[in-house]
């Protein structure tokens, strides 16, 4: 027994595919809300800081220049210090040192941009007393003991009621907002396999029921094939789908195949009842002449071996058309083919005496494409069975109409109803009157013709002639010059 591989069904890898694609998404969903939380947080941190430097910048005792006055006792998550033009640290807060500066070692600039001379109508560089417009942000890592801690720090400029310049450098912890970064990627990779589980769930779950009414189908499909009982068809689902367009499409071939097994069962029954016939009397015959050789009666001996030979070569045909055996697709041309085959049958006696043949044929060369011998054997049929239910004349005319060509035969005969016009057609089908002849034959000369001309692409249709005769029209497309 073949081992099963890991993921062999659709079901599987649909549900290992979603599952992985989700995976993906939301691996990387996660990754962009975390940048964007963390520029977020960082934004508000800053913002923070910047509103601290600008109060401690802003302060009446900063402008008087009075740094030792200026309130800078708040907590170690929002640390202020203060250094003048030179450098040095003139006020700091518990948090940051009092010995140096936490940014820069000179003085913080003033703008982003800097002008590279002094002008005095610019709104970031403060006047006398007054704190400058422009801000400077920086992330700093201080050290705290064996503790270390991450600031935004936020640089904003002053200058003194004396002129002299200063920078207050607040800052604003990022640890919180780190520990709330780490709680958002930490839920969010906790809640990850949750959610793909039920991803894969529902997944496997949908592709099951999508996938039930296929299983049904195979199932079905497979007992139809174990017992060979092609009455049986496959359960449509009553949804517009894709499935449904399969069970459809199964049960349209499986009724098909039916047909077509049946046809075979009948012919072979016909061809056995058909065969049987002549074989039979062929037997009598020489039975009858082994015992007396006076009555052997050699004329109906070759009749009965001549039918048995056309009918075996029809059934040999009618083989090689079932089976799809391709044909020749050369240039023929019709008005030589007609001539010769109504020359083969101009003579012989008729339903009531001698027959006249009457040809219509253009001056000019009526070209199809397809095989000559088979559309020569069409016509042979067509005039073999006008021959024998004519009453005085046969009529074959040949005329272009647009694109195609188009062969009428005509007799004078009985004629055929209306009601038997398509049945004619089908193989072993004889009627009333044509199976009380002798030469009636097997039944089997416009089976084969109509089948010869569907395969060139034609038709082949049965009607009623001027004369109360019947008529058959034969259909072929002409060749074309531009597809040679």
């Amino acid at each position: 027994m073949a081992r099963r591989r890991p993921f062999a069904s659709v079901r599987a890898r649909t549900t290992l595919a979603t599952t992985v694609v989700v995976s993906l998404a939301l691996v990387a969903a996660g990754i962009v809300v975390a940048a964007v939380l963390r520029h977020d947080l960082a934004d508000r941190a800053g913002l923070r800081a910047e509103v601290a430097a600008r109060t401690v910048a802003g302060s009446q005792a900063a402008l008087e220049g009075d740094f030792g006055a200026l309130d800078l006792r708040g907590d170690a998550e929002h640390p202020v210090q203060v250094v003048d033009g030179a450098g040095g640290v003139v006020a700091a807060g518990p948090g940051v040192p009092a010995h140096r500066a936490v940014v820069v070692t000179g003085p913080a600039p003033r703008s982003s941009t800097p002008p590279e001379e002094p002008d005095d109508d610019r709104d970031d560089v403060p006047d006398r007393g007054k704190v400058g417009t422009g801000t400077e942000l920086r992330t700093v890592t201080l050290r705290d003991g064996g503790e270390t801690r991450t600031f935004r720090f936020a640089a904003v400029a002053g200058t003194t009621y004396e002129g002299r310049a200063y920078t207050v450098y607040a800052g604003s912890s990022l640890d919180e907002e780190r520990a709330t970064l780490d709680q958002v990627v930490r839920a969010m990779l906790i809640g990850l396999p949750f959610l793909l589980a039920v991803v894969a769930g529902v997944t496997w779950l949908g592709t099951g029921r999508a996938l039930r009414p296929v299983e049904d189908i195979r199932a079905e499909m497979a007992e139809i094939t174990g017992s060979g009982d092609l009455d049986r068809r496959v359960p449509e689902p009553d949804a517009r789908d894709e499935v449904a367009r399969l069970a459809r499409t199964t049960n349209e071939t499986l009724a098909a195949l039916q047909r077509s097994v049946e046809r075979r069962h009948r012919f072979v029954a016909d061809a056995s009842h058909e065969l049987r016939s002549p074989i039979a009397s062929l037997r009598t015959q020489i039975e009858v002449a082994q015992q007396h050789p006076d009555l052997l009666d050699l004329p109906d001996l070759l009749h009965d071996v001549v039918r048995l030979q056309h009918l075996a070569a029809d059934l040999l045909l009618l083989a090689r058309l079932d089976a799809g055996e391709p044909a020749a697709r050369a240039r023929v041309d019709l008005t030589g083919l007609v001539r010769e085959a109504t020359e083969a049958v101009e003579g012989p006696e008729g339903a009531a005496g001698p027959v006249a043949v009457v040809v219509r044929v253009p001056d000019g060369p009526v070209e199809v494409r397809g095989h000559r011998g088979r559309l020569a054997r069409v016509l042979d049929n067509l005039l073999d069975n006008a021959r024998r239910h004519a009453a005085s004349r046969i009529t074959v005319e040949l005329r272009a109409e647009g694109p195609d060509a188009v062969l009428t035969v005509t007799d004078d005969g009985h004629g055929v109803a209306p009601g038997d016009r398509e049945r004619i057609f089908e193989r072993f089908v004889r009627l009333d009157e044509a199976r009380g002849r002798d030469e009636g034959g097997a039944g089997l000369g416009l089976s084969i013709a109509r089948d010869l001309a569907e395969r060139h692409g034609g038709t082949l249709t049965a009607g009623a002639g001027a004369d109360g005769g019947a008529a058959f029209r034969l259909t072929l497309p002409r060749a074309d010059d531009r597809t040679d």
